[in-house]
């Protein structure tokens, strides 16, 4: 087993994110980018594929105790931080539920305009319709960084 296959693994059985990967080892003082984060979980014929040296995997080993136990002066429960990081996963299968709302008739209110979209000076779009990019964005006007020529 190689040490891309054990952060393979350990990436899988944490839910680690790559973002998170990188917090751990900035934990231990060693940086890294998510780039490369991201070649280490490649397959072995990608072109770009890196082989994970014994350094970054032990620097990972070191800081993944640091973040799931805590410091000495801070310590932490790792059945809270494991409970905390699945918490705040979406599960795949967990889909939005879309109601089947019926067609309403021709003898419903017409959507506001661009004009009662918003509410007095707040900028807060009403429910009854959706704000259009005109909207949002209102008199802006952009020249794309390019001086007027004054003829």
């Amino acid at each position: 087993m190689t040490n891309n296959d054990i952060l393979k693994k350990l990436r899988v059985a944490l839910q680690l994110r790559d973002d998170q990967i990188v917090e751990v080892l900035e934990l231990v003082d060693f940086r890294i980018s998510k780039g490369e984060i991201g070649n280490f979980f490649r397959t072995e014929d990608h072109p770009k594929y890196v082989e994970c040296q014994d350094q970054i995997l032990r620097n990972f080993l070191n800081g993944l105790v640091i973040y799931l136990r805590g410091t000495k002066e801070n310590p932490k429960n790792p059945k809270d931080v494991l409970a905390g990081i699945s918490a705040s996963k979406i599960s795949l299968t967990d889909k939005p539920k879309v109601e089947n709302k019926p067609k309403t008739s021709s003898t419903t209110k017409k959507p506001a305009t661009a004009k009662t979209a918003f509410k007095n000076r707040n900028n807060v779009v009403s429910k009854s319709s959706t704000p259009t990019k005109k909207d949002i964005l209102g008199n802006v006007k952009f020249n794309n960084g390019k001086p007027k020529k004054n003829d």
